[in-house]
């Protein structure tokens, strides 16, 4: 049986971003889109960009329309095969 140290580690935690509750998102408004976009295409989760459930939700589908809509690009067209 392995013998108990007594000490326990401590999990480190970054303080919380938070996005502005006021920001609202629109699929035209592709400055603010690539914010939330890599490089490669993919959006960003929430605990990295710091929204909430609806953000998030509502940054989502202002991206996917703007792809649809060809305004935002899937990812790297130069990588693209």
């Amino acid at each position: 049986m392995a013998v108990s140290t007594g000490k326990k580690k401590r999990r480190y935690s970054r303080p919380k971003r938070t996005l502005d509750p006021q920001i609202t998102f629109d699929y035209k408004d592709t400055q603010l889109l690539r914010r939330f976009v890599t490089e490669h295409g993919k959006i960003v989760p929430r605990r990295i960009s710091g929204a909430s459930a609806q953000q998030q939700r509502a940054l989502t589908v202002a991206v996917k329309r703007a792809r649809t809509m060809a305004i935002l690009s899937y990812g790297q067209g130069s990588d693209a095969r």
